[in-house]
């Protein structure tokens, strides 16, 4: 039986959007701060997963909920 290398792809999830994998050499934070210029409370957020399906690999952007004060 012979190995196929498969290429894994990132997708990332935020507030029921679908964002798209800036750049492959970036780590997780990296993304996070990239795309919190378009939506600043990626800030405040926590990153889950990543789940894999077939050959993409999606995490989700969950945020931090909090009492003000």
């Amino acid at each position: 039986m012979a190995l196929i290398a498969k290429t894994i792809s990132r997708t990332f999830k935020f507030n029921g959007m679908t964002l798209a994998d800036p750049s492959p050499e970036m780590d997780m934070e990296t993304v996070k701060r990239f795309y919190a210029n378009q939506y600043p409370e990626l800030l405040n957020s926590v990153v889950e997963g990543p789940v894999t399906k077939g050959t993409v690999s999606t995490y989700t952007f969950i945020r931090a909920v909090g009492a003000k004060g």
